[in-house]
């Protein structure tokens, strides 16, 4: 599975993200400009020692990924799409793409994307989730649909045993 996010501007919200994909082996591909540099300590904090661990890619811009990726299936998270996460199938090498925090995936490149364009309900008063929280209720929902390949299905507790 495969992160993209379209000029995030919150290093929180990345660094978030960025936990979320080391924890399920997903990576994470950043398309320029930053709001952000990557060495800013509230991306590293909110990334905890994770960020390290984690595979992450950076473009010049969208055209740059698209050459580095010609074949990729890419969903394209947006409040405007028709159809919502839940009703397609992700596959295991998918990548979900996501825009910046203030104004989302830029139309010019949805409306080449429109088959693939995809939404989380919500009401309509809402204008978004938070972008971490957008990033974790789709990749969970993909990688749900693959069977959680290669995450640990159960946990051990600490002290005690079940």
């Amino acid at each position: 599975m495969h992160i993209v996010l379209h000029e995030p501007e919150i290093p929180a919200n990345t660094g978030n993200i960025g936990r979320t994909c080391v924890a399920t082996g997903t990576e994470l591909h950043l398309i320029e400009p930053l709001g952000f540099s990557l060495s800013e300590k509230n991306l590293k904090r909110a990334g905890m020692d994770y960020w390290p661990s984690l595979s992450v890619s950076r473009y010049l811009d969208f055209e740059d990924f698209r050459q580095k990726h010609p074949d990729a299936k890419i969903w394209m998270a947006t409040t405007k799409a028709r159809r919502a996460y839940t009703e397609v199938e992700f596959g295991p090498d998918d990548f979900i793409m996501f825009g910046k925090e203030t104004a989302g995936i830029p139309e010019e490149i949805l409306v080449e994307h429109e088959e693939t364009c995809i939404r989380i309900p919500m009401l309509e008063s809402i204008r978004s989730l938070n972008l971490s929280n957008a990033v974790a209720i789709v990749l969970y929902e993909a990688l749900r649909q693959n069977d959680f390949s290669q995450l640990k299905k159960q946990g051990e507790l600490h002290r005690l045993s079940w």
